[in-house]
């Protein structure tokens, strides 16, 4: 083969030869936006159409392959099989729960790195649960991803590919999925580029056409992230991870408090609130004899009055070998008796998978010890 002075490479009848890139040089398709993509096909000499076609092949088709598009030349199709990476996501282990109405997936990422999604049933809805980052720095000591430690951010593509992977699953009975949550592995709002490029790509009405609205941010508390998030145009809902309504108790169950605390959090959701003219959740995971006292019930009441809120209450889905304990049923009941007393919009979250290991990390965390017990 002779290789010219500027690089190209040529073979024996002077015509340029393509050169495969290697696993680790391959785009992931899904992280290309539509201009991106339209760039790339350029350089293979393809005409401005053909990614159009790819886009609308992906994001509306939800092709698996490229060798799904029968629209496109069966070179192109190879092509893309042999250049890009279509799919980043390599199913590990799949758990789905004994009534049927949550599957759980590990998958492996092309680098090696694992994250969990989660796909939840209701009589009208089909929620998909992603994850943002492979890992979490935060270290919330009750969630099982903070004890795996955190590894590196997702890429869009590889949040929308979460999705894509269960849209695929109910499309083939003739639905789709209705309701994204961030609220997976990972912080979003540390994440916040990539999460918001994942976000639009599954709001585009001429791509997967997700409403905003019908997609939620969970964050612990950034509150940069979330003054930022105030002015971005996609209307998506908040839900902050707030867990104890006192500093002291905060400090210990999200240590990110220690950073931005209650005073500094309340400020940013009020300014969010101003901004948007939406209300914002606030999720409560009750643990026992640690955050589900009356008294606390009734901090948390005096800490949200007066705001747009809601608090969904959700007893604590333990992770193996943990101190942290959910709450029972009864002091349950009591503590959101007394916030509806104290006027707080207020509900108890019906808890998913509990036999498939559906809280955050869970499958994950069980993965790696699993690999450790047989080294």
């Amino acid at each position: 083969m002779n290789v010219p002075s500027h690089g190209q490479p040529f073979d024996e009848n002077g015509e340029v030869q393509r050169v495969v890139p290697s696993p680790a040089q391959r785009p992931v398709v899904l992280d290309l936006s539509k201009e991106q993509l339209q760039k790339l096909l350029g350089t293979w000499g393809e005409p401005a159409y053909r990614a159009k076609q790819v886009w609308h092949g992906l994001y509306c088709q939800l092709a698996a392959t490229p060798e799904a598009l029968s629209d496109l030349p069966k070179a192109l199709r190879a092509r893309l099989s042999e250049e890009t990476i279509w799919d980043p996501l390599t199913p590990l282990m799949t758990l789905r729960s004994l009534d049927g109405q949550t599957q759980k997936v590990l998958f492996a990422l092309p680098d090696g790195a694992q994250v969990e999604a989660v796909l939840m049933h209701y009589a009208r809805r089909h929620t998909v649960c992603l994850s943002t980052q492979a890992g979490c720095a935060i270290g919330c000591p009750f969630c099982a991803t903070g004890q795996g430690g955190f590894q590196r951010n997702l890429s869009a593509g590889e949040m929308v590919a979460q999705v894509f992977y269960f849209a695929r699953q109910v499309a083939a009975q003739g639905e789709r999925i209705t309701n994204v949550v961030l609220m997976g592995m990972g912080e979003p709002l540390a994440n916040y580029e990539a999460t918001w490029a994942a976000i639009r790509r599954l709001n585009d009405p001429e791509g997967f056409g997700l409403r905003a609205r019908a997609i939620t941010l969970s964050t612990v508390g950034l509150v940069p992230g979330i003054r930022r998030m105030a002015h971005e145009p996609e209307q998506v809902n908040l839900a902050v991870s707030l867990h104890a309504a006192n500093d002291a108790l905060r400090d210990r169950l999200v240590p990110i408090n220690r950073s931005f605390p209650l005073t500094q959090l309340l400020e940013a959701c009020r300014y969010y609130i101003a901004h948007t003219h939406r209300r914002v959740s606030f999720e409560y995971a009750l643990i026992a004899d640690v955050n589900d006292r009356d008294e606390d019930a009734l901090q948390l009441a005096g800490l949200l009055s007066g705001l747009l809120a809601h608090v969904n209450l959700i007893p604590l889905n333990p992770t193996p070998d943990s101190s942290f304990q959910p709450s029972p049923r009864a002091r349950v009941q009591a503590f959101q008796h007394i916030l509806q007393q104290q006027r707080i919009s207020c509900t108890v979250r019906l808890r998913r998978g509990l036999d498939i290991q559906a809280g955050c990390g869970q499958l994950r965390l069980h993965r790696r010890q699993e690999e450790r017990a047989a080294r």
